[in-house]
């Protein structure tokens, strides 16, 4: 009887360390808006302690389907979500959007990657994974070593984004645009009509400097569209939800003071490596992880500038 004891209290303990792993293993989401639901990542480079759980990722419920907007920055994370969406609707997941095609937003993919999931990006997006999804690997295995790569799988979308296009959720639609240039040269916005939510990529930081990958004159030119967008709110790439158009202040500002700066060094015939020390310095204190990415920001602006 004892023996019998000893081996309740035993599958007893092991039932709960199951049961806590499995509380662990679900990504922490808020539901934002009826039916929209994101987890906020962390304002900090990608580190083996966060797992590459930098960026806003997030999952829309329509009355017949799911459709996930970005994956997080790893497998475990895409698992995590995957697990968050399962615990609040049995609903399929229809569709996973991409957003871009950096690593943060993208390496959770393969967590979903089974039958009857579309992947959805800009058209441009097989281009960029082609060119740069090996560096990106080779990146992410120095940073997270063998472990966490080892499961990621760059997965090209099926489904293109030309300019616009419209995704039926069930009573629910959402609309998608490819951008021109901009951040990267593959961002894609979607907006959830239904709460006029805006999931903007990394078209929009809010706290997490601007990061400019693509380009700095298609990003400007492209705030005002951006800004005509009819949302209450949005969820930027990074940073967190807040009200919509203006969360677009802070990094309206930022990217008009670096081009401003970067002019003003060309005109007066300085070289690229002033850009980098100078450019933008006044925005040092308003911005997280400005010392990062400001000079990177700066010597890609004035690349494109001084050809102007």
């Amino acid at each position: 009887m004892a023996h019998g004891g000893s081996m309740l209290a035993l599958l007893l303990m092991l039932g709960a360390s199951t049961i806590a792993r499995a509380q662990e293993a679900e990504l922490p989401v808020s539901e934002v808006a009826p039916g929209i639901f994101v987890h906020s990542g962390t304002t900090a480079l990608m580190t083996r302690e966060n797992e590459g759980a930098i960026a806003n990722v997030g999952f829309v419920v329509g009355n017949a389907a799911v459709a996930v907007i970005d994956t997080g920055g790893s497998v475990r994370e895409g698992r995590q979500l995957l697990a968050a969406i399962k615990r609040r609707t049995d609903k399929p997941i229809r569709y996973v959007i991409n957003t871009h095609a950096h690593p943060d937003h993208s390496f959770g993919n393969a967590a979903f990657a089974r039958e009857g999931i579309s992947f959805v990006g800009h058209k441009n997006l097989p281009r960029a994974i082609a060119a740069r999804g090996q560096f990106y690997l080779d990146g992410f295995r120095r940073t997270m070593g063998d472990e966490l790569i080892n499961e990621v799988r760059i997965i090209p979308p099926t489904v293109l984004v030309e300019d616009t296009l419209t995704l039926d959720l069930g009573g629910r639609t959402l609309a998608l645009k490819a951008w021109p240039a901009a951040h990267s040269d593959n961002d894609l916005s979607v907006f959830d009509d239904r709460t006029k939510t805006l999931f903007a990529g990394d078209m929009v930081f809010l706290s997490h400097i601007p990061v400019v990958d693509g380009s700095l004159k298609g990003w400007l030119r492209a705030l005002d569209e951006l800004a005509a967008i009819p949302a209450q709110r949005v969820v930027p790439g990074h940073g967190p939800v807040s009200e919509w158009p203006a969360a677009l202040a802070d990094e309206r500002r930022y990217l008009e003071r670096l081009a401003a700066d970067v002019r003003a060094l060309v005109a007066g015939g300085k070289p690229i490596t002033a850009a980098a020390a100078q450019a933008g310095a006044s925005e040092r204190t308003r911005w997280q992880l400005f010392d990062d990415y400001n000079a990177r920001n700066a010597t890609a602006a004035f690349s494109e500038i001084e050809w102007e």
